[in-house]
């Protein structure tokens, strides 16, 4: 069952997730109803692709309004594809919410248990990470393209929850919007890397298309390496929506050449909400 719901042309939710617990905010943005211009066109939320601050900023207002979530309490990153994590609290309500500079900086995930914090993560191709362990009110995001997917970026996210006593068989985790199987191909160098960290797998997430290109599966290997981290198969659920296929939807770094806009993750707890 496809875990994201077009809710408005300008962004998706994780229905199950945000029908199931109470003022959970939870989904991502599609590329529509924005006021960017040119390669932008039009809900660019990010602020490092070159398009006009301003624009960004009022995109980033309208799916605050969207959300019903104040531009203030968000939190963003720098994305640099690594697997840095930061927890945050409400202290750090606002940095990167409406300038890049005042950003975490070297950070590809967040995650708390703190209500009014919105975790924002910026994406035009990479697989986003939804995390939930609902009976301790903890959430978390992850970027994972294909550098912080070989170096385990979801694994470790599971792992940093394990220090504050949650076991793997109590997180949930969605898989979001991404290029798929056969939009995104790699070379040997690459699948050499996906190998090392998935040598135990027999079927394995991508095809020999021709001599040094391969069509790489990057949901499946993080399923798989969420599943090795002890994650349950029925804990995990993934999106059918591919960024480059779905071209009337999402902006993709591949197919638009590399001049293109990016879409917002999100995920937070309401102020009034209970666990």
């Amino acid at each position: 069952m496809e875990p994201f719901v077009l809710q408005q042309e300008s962004l998706f939710l994780i229905k199950n997730w945000t029908d199931q617990y109470k003022n959970l905010v939870a989904g991502m943005t599609t590329k529509n109803e924005g006021y960017s211009k040119e390669a932008f066109n039009s809900l660019n939320l990010g602020f490092h692709v070159g398009d006009v601050l301003i624009d960004v900023c009022t995109n980033r207002q309208k799916v605050a309004e969207d959300v019903g979530f104040p531009l203030e309490h968000w939190v963003g990153a720098e994305q640099i594809h690594e697997k840095q994590i930061q927890k945050v609290t409400r202290a750090d309500r606002g940095r990167g919410s409406n300038l890049y500079d005042t950003s975490f900086k070297g950070t590809d995930g967040f995650y708390t248990d703190e209500k009014g914090i919105l975790l924002t993560l910026c994406y035009a191709d990479c697989v986003p990470l939804f995390f939930i362990a609902p009976e301790w009110g903890m959430i978390g995001a992850a970027h994972a393209g294909w550098k912080g997917t070989v170096k385990q970026i979801a694994a470790e996210m599971v792992e940093l929850w394990g220090m504050e006593g949650i076991r793997p068989q109590q997180i949930f985790v969605t898989i979001g919007p991404s290029i798929c199987k056969k939009c995104y191909i790699v070379d040997k160098r690459v699948i050499d890397l996906v190998q090392n960290i998935l040598v135990d797998v027999e079927e394995k997430p991508y095809n020999l298309v021709k001599e040094n290109e391969y069509c790489l599966d990057l949901r499946e290997v993080n399923r798989l390496v969420l599943q090795k981290a002890g994650v349950p198969n029925e804990n995990i659920s993934s999106t059918g929506y591919c960024t480059s296929c779905d071209q009337d939807k999402f902006f993709s770094h591949r197919r638009d050449h590399g001049r293109t806009g990016r879409m917002l993750s999100f995920i937070g707890w309401k102020e009034d909400s209970c666990f």
